[in-house]
Formats: structure tokens, C-alpha cells, sequence
């Protein structure tokens, strides 16, 4: 009598594993497609990303300005995805200056700041899409040196507690954990997450500057957003900080949802109506939200024609040179409304062409 039950039991098995190998049901993502003429995430990719390519340093000709560094990033990962070799060869002859020996070098024994480490990503994004090793190195020197000397909390010694670092410091390690794919590194980004969530997300969902200035500062949030999405692309299921930064990424969400304008943009301030539509804001929202539709973690009902509006107004302010317009210059933390409200508009900023590279690149995976 024992072998009937046995059997019963294996097919019992057989069956229920062959449940839970019938994939989730595909989300709806009939919000992302058919655009209208001139609004095609993948035709402005191709010139926003050509574009960077011939464009020159921005900042005090400075090659390793944060805001080029994540254009950069958001460009590799387009020629990734539209299959585009010669855009990517032209994007890493860009980069060959600043391999050891360059004249764009940074030594790792250079001045300790999230802004300055995320040059990084971009050596782990050639090194993982070219398989060579001399840019893997770079990159993964960069993610190490940002722990080597964790504070007594565990956090890294670059922690500020400023919103903008939540994703300066996401990325560098999310983009180590991809390259290399020790788990480390997600460990490393999450706890930085979670304790700023603690520590700068309020009842709403939104995020204040920093600890001493409780402001909604429109580009400071999206750095959130965009950083919390990058976490949740990677971040386990089983990871036992995700519970803590998917409720912090929905309840943002859920607010931000709330404060978009019927122009489909928000704000430079997200809560003052007065203050002025401004592009990487509202363009890092949207790609939080196009990624937590296409992922499931948002509702696709609700949030896909948020994401969609979004999508066109902000691709209304690409001018003909395919340059984002109406993006906030670069924001000190400074306990002033008027300071906010008064920042100067800026054009061809990478502060705006680099999340609308990261808004394109979820629009098309």
C-alpha cells in the first residue's frame, strides 16, 4: 500500500511545482506604446544619447561631475538595449581618458564623496557589456573603497543624509552587484536605503532635503525614486530590508501621484504650485513609475497613464537640439523657500538629459 501513496505524493509534487512554474500573469503595459508622432521613446533616445557623445565636459571642465557620469550610464544602457554596437564603441572611446594613465584619471586615494564615487557605474556598465576586465576593476575598486572603512552603524563614510545620495550611492553598488554578483553590495545599498527612509521620508511620502532643510525639493526626490527603483530591480524578494524600502517606493509613489500637474509634470518645489515645471524631476518619476508598472509593484490602472502623461509632457520640453529644457541648476541644501523657488532654468543640462535617458531605457526593456 505504500507505493500507490508514494506515487500519489510525487505526482502531487510534480503538479504543484508545475504551478508555480506558470509565470505571473503579464502586466499591462499597453500604456507605454503607440505614440504619437515625434514623441518615440526609442527616436529621441538615439539623439539624446548622440547628443552626450559630442557634447563637452559641463562643469568647470570637470570630467568627473556626477551629472555627466550618470548621463553617461543612462546612455550605455540604451545602446544595451536597442542592440546600437556603434553608439556604445563611441560612448567607451569617450571613457578611455579616464582609464589609469589618462588625463581624465582619478586616483582611488582622491577626495571621499558619493558625487565623486559614482564615477564608477560607468567602467561596470562597459565592463559588463564588453566582458573586459580592466573596466570591471575600475569600477568595482570605486564600489569597495565607498565600505572600506564603514561607520560604527554600518553605513558608509560618506553618508550625509542628503537625498541626492540615495542615488549616488544606490547605483554605484547596485551596478557592483550586477558586474559581480555578490550580494554584498545590495546589502551595502539597502542598508543605506532603509536608514534614509527612516530618517528623511515623511508621513506623505515625501522626502525633505536633508535634516535641516524640510523642503520637497522636485530633483532631490526624483534622485529617491530613481534610487529606490534601481534597489527593487535587483533586491531579492526574500532580502529582509525590501519589505521596509517597497513600502517607503509606494508610499512616494502614492504621493507623488497626488501632486502631478494636469501639464503631466511636477514641480521644482513638488508642493508649491507656484513653483515652476521642471524636467529631471519629473522625468526621474516617471521612470520610478514606468518600472513599478512593468514590474508590478504599482497598479498598472492607475499609475500607467500618470507615467504615460509624464512621458510626453516631459518630452514636449526636448528642444530641437535635443536638449531637455526647464532643468533646475545644481541645488545646494538651503533653509529658504525663496532659495528653491528662485533656482535659474537651465537647457542641455546632463541633470536633465540623464534621467530622460533613464526614463527611455524603462520605456523600451
Amino acid at each position: 500500500m505504500k507505493a500507490p501513496r508514494n506515487r500519489a505524493r510525487i505526482l502531487l509534487a510534480v503538479a504543484w511545482l508545475a504551478l508555480l512554474s506558470i509565470p505571473a500573469p503579464a502586466q499591462d503595459i499597453s500604456y507605454f506604446r503607440d505614440w504619437p508622432p515625434g514623441y518615440s521613446p526609442r527616436e529621441i533616445g538615439k539623439r539624446v544619447a548622440e547628443r552626450f557623445v559630442s557634447s563637452p565636459h559641463q562643469y568647470d571642465n570637470n570630467p568627473t561631475h556626477y551629472s555627466e557620469i550618470d548621463t553617461w550610464y543612462g546612455a550605455l544602457a540604451f545602446a544595451s538595449i536597442t542592440h546600437d554596437a556603434g553608439l556604445r564603441d563611441e560612448l567607451i572611446r569617450r571613457f578611455d581618458p579616464y582609464l589609469p594613465g589618462g588625463p581624465d584619471f582619478v586616483p582611488l586615494t582622491a577626495l571621499r564623496s558619493e558625487d565623486l564615487s559614482v564615477l564608477g557605474i560607468v567602467p561596470l556598465e562597459i565592463g559588463m557589456q564588453t566582458g573586459n576586465k580592466k573596466y570591471l576593476t575600475m569600477g568595482k575598486q570605486w564600489a569597495d573603497r565607498q565600505w572600506e572603512t564603514p561607520r560604527p552603524d554600518g553605513l558608509s563614510i560618506e553618508t550625509r543624509f542628503w537625498i541626492d545620495d540615495m542615488y549616488m550611492m544606490t547605483i554605484l553598488q547596485v551596478e557592483a552587484y550586477r558586474a559581480t554578483g555578490d550580494r554584498i553590495y545590495l546589502d551595502h545599498a539597502a542598508l543605506e536605503m532603509s536608514v534614509y527612509c527612516d530618517k528623511l521620508q515623511q508621513p506623505d511620502g515625501l522626502f525633505f532635503h536633508t535634516l535641516e532643510t524640510p523642503f520637497y525639493w522636485g530633483r532631490g526626490n526624483g534622485w529617491v525614486a530613481a534610487g529606490m527603483t534601481e534597489l527593487l530591480t535587483d533586491l531579492p524578494e526574500n532580502h529582509p530590508r525590501r519589505p521596509r524600502i517597497l513600502e517607503a517606493y509606494r508610499l512616494m509613489m502614492a504621493a507623488l501621484l497626488k501632486y502631478q500637474g494636469r501639464d503631466g509634470m511636477w514641480r521644482q518645489l513638488i508642493d508649491h504650485d507656484e513653483a515652476w515645471p521642471e524636467t529631471s524631476a519629473s522625468a526621474m518619476f516617471e521612470f520610478a513609475m514606468v518600472t513599478g508598472v512593468k514590474h508590478g509593484w504599482l497598479d498598472a490602472k492607475t499609475y500607467g497613464p500618470a507615467a504615460r502623461r509624464g512621458w510626453v509632457a516631459v518630452a514636449g520640453y526636448i528642444d530641437q537640439n535635443y536638449d531637455a529644457t526647464n532643468v533646475c541648476q545644481g541645488t545646494n541644501a538651503t533653509n529658504s523657500v525663496d532659495y528653491y523657488l528662485q533656482r535659474k532654468r537651465l537647457t542641455g543640462d546632463f541633470h536633465g538629459q540623464a534621467p530622460i535617458l533613464w526614463t527611455i531605457n524603462a520605456l523600451l526593456r
